[in-house]
């Protein structure tokens, strides 16, 4: 069985959207055609699902993540490590553009889960901290 993966959401993005195929798009369709563990953070979830505007095509969707697993933070303590994770960032010279991308990331810090992604963010976050990012 391969390793558990955290696929954040521009990867998920560019899979239901059928562009252009990449490296990370074509590892996501692997894993789940070998049913190998996919992890999501309630984050992605939202972000995923917020951008269909189609209602039936938002159910097929939300149906198909609810196949994955959710990693799970209390609520405050995400908010609070993200903030951490924010400020030490800051404080190093990294500047990330999406306050999302660090909830993300403090998710697959926590749970030592490797992410892939599309998101230039996550390389300046990786740089930087204990975040491991997949590259397929």
């Amino acid at each position: 069985m391969s390793a558990p993966l955290l696929f954040d959401t521009s990867v998920w993005i560019a899979f239901f959207h059928n562009s252009k195929e990449t490296a990370e798009t074509g590892l996501l369709a692997q894993y789940i055609d070998d049913n190998h563990p996919i992890h999501l953070t309630p984050t992605i979830l939202q972000e995923i699902l917020q951008g269909i505007k189609d209602d039936a095509h938002f159910k097929k969707i939300k149906e198909l993540l609810s196949w994955f697993n959710m990693l799970e933070l209390d609520p405050t303590q995400a908010a609070i490590g993200a903030a951490t994770l924010y400020r030490s960032l800051r404080k190093k010279g990294a500047t990330v553009r999406k306050s999302n991308d660090v909830l993300i990331a403090f998710y697959a810090i926590t749970f030592n889960i490797r992410l892939v992604h599309l998101d230039r963010d996550f390389e300046l976050i990786s740089q930087h901290t204990g975040l491991k990012c997949r590259k397929p």
